[in-house]
């Protein structure tokens, strides 16, 4: 039975919303991991939620990069076990080196509380076997600091590599400037490394996991 360690950074918010997931509605062994610990074992799947770490002092997840948990994290992404990094989870994997590019500013300079569709690129992975390639499914959003930018080497790797899992899209799957809501380059959503074991997303899919929130597009995220 996988189990999974969720990360917790002073100012992160969504831990619980994870665990209510994973232990909750799923029954999958779950342990809560302070930010200055140093152990992961017995983890399958290392969670690192939403929130605020540190306060987003400096840049969201520069300081959390330093956190004595982050050299455990990622010895355990390159012996190729899983993790998933989630909104400022995001940040931090991009801070520490896991995920290339960055996560900056919106475009229009707004923090962002909103519901909005998302294409699942494809299904081969682990993280969206439980999707249909090219599949819309809606989930919520809640960042200031959301808009994937990279080098255009980055892209141009990370479109060849298919390490782009989600894109922004309307409810047709057409990439709209429209539908992107944060100004994220290639409409990006969600990226993995070239390994696919780690991922990074802002969307929140433990958000959407529940049917008492007739809500469970994210709940596939945390089944396979």
């Amino acid at each position: 039975m996988t189990s999974f360690g969720i990360i917790v950074f002073p100012g992160s918010n969504c831990d619980r919303d994870i665990a209510t997931v994973t232990a909750g509605l799923l029954d999958r062994p779950t342990r809560f991991i302070w930010h200055q610990e140093t152990d992961l074992q017995g983890v399958d799947v290392v969670v690192l939620p939403g929130g605020f770490s540190y306060g987003d002092y400096l840049r969201c997840g520069a300081i959390a990069r330093f956190s004595p948990i982050m050299q455990a994290i990622i010895d355990h992404a390159k012996a190729g076990k899983r993790v998933l990094g989630i909104c400022n989870g995001f940040q931090v994997l991009t801070e520490v080196g896991l995920l290339p590019g960055a996560l900056i500013r919106n475009r229009d300079l707004h923090f962002i509380c909103d519901r909005v569709t998302v294409r699942v690129e494809s299904n081969q992975t682990a993280w969206t076997k439980g999707y249909q390639s090219q599949q819309v499914i809606t989930l919520p959003i809640a960042h200031g600091e959301g808009r994937y930018f990279a080098d255009e080497d980055t892209l141009k790797a990370l479109e060849d590599n298919g390490q782009i899992l989600f894109r922004y899209s309307n409810t047709q799957g057409e990439l709209t400037a429209d539908s992107n809501p944060n100004g994220s380059l290639h409409n990006i959503a969600g990226i993995s490394n070239s390994g696919g074991n780690v991922l990074g997303m802002m969307p929140h899919p433990e958000r959407a996991a529940d049917h008492q929130l007739k809500a469970t597009d994210g709940l596939a995220m945390f089944v396979g």
